[in-house]
This record gives structure tokens, sequence and C-alpha cells, in this order.
């Protein structure tokens, strides 16, 4: 679907009990989330990436689910998503929320580059052998 609209580097799983360490080799600027997964539901996916997550990066996670209930959303934004869709889903709007996350997390991180007081290269090779 992603790669279908113009979307480079996609990575995907059906196990979610691989999401972290695909999180952690590929540092995705963006996360879609199924919430009714086998073996682990999204909620404890969102709670194991809340916990991860230094409280300065913003990595934006977009909730996917066929549960509709307002009890679902709000649980799901509780937990740390930023965006919440219900199956089935309109694919145009799909892809303008991640563009809108996508902006977000690209402003985010540009205003981080300037308050920062450590030099982006010196960032980087911290980030790079953490």
């Amino acid at each position: 679907m992603l790669a279908g609209e113009g979307f480079r580097n996609v990575v995907s799983t059906t196990d979610p009990r691989r999401t972290l360490d695909l999180v952690s080799a590929f540092d995705p600027d963006l996360v879609l989330l199924d919430l009714m997964m086998p073996d682990l539901d999204g909620y404890a996916v969102l709670e194991q990436l809340a916990r991860r997550t230094p409280p300065n990066e913003f990595r934006p996670v977009m909730v996917i689910s066929a549960d509709v209930t307002q009890e679902a959303r709000r649980r799901a934004l509780s937990l740390g998503a930023k965006d919440f869709l219900t199956k089935p889903f309109d694919l145009i709007e799909t892809v303008l929320r991640i563009c809108n996350l996508l902006e977000t997390s690209l402003l985010y991180k540009r205003l981080q580059a300037l308050t920062s007081p450590e030099p982006p290269l010196q960032r980087w090779h911290r980030k790079a052998h953490d």
C-alpha cells in the first residue's frame, strides 16, 4: 500500500514481537500499528515503544484498527499513538495523515537541531554508538 503511494524504505512485519527489533534496526520515521494481532496486541507494543523511546525523541505511531470503540481510541492515544484510523480506511485520507505526521516529525527534528547544545556530528556519533 505505502510503496504504491511513493513511500520508500517501507519495512513491515506480521509478527508484533519483532516490532521493537525492527524499530531499533531501521529507526523509522513513522510506525503503523494494528491493535489486533496474534501473540502480542497493539497496546502492548505501544507500551514497549513508549518505554524504549527517549523523552527527547519524536517517533509518531499511527494506529489502524477495526475496533471502532471510543475506548480503543482513547487507550491507544493515551499510550502514545499520535493518530488513530479505523478500518476500512480511505487510502487518500491515510496518506494525507501519514504525510502530516512525517512533516511534524521533520519539524520536530529541525527544532531539536536548532536548540541542541551538542553539535550535529557529535550527536550522530553518540547515537550511532548507543
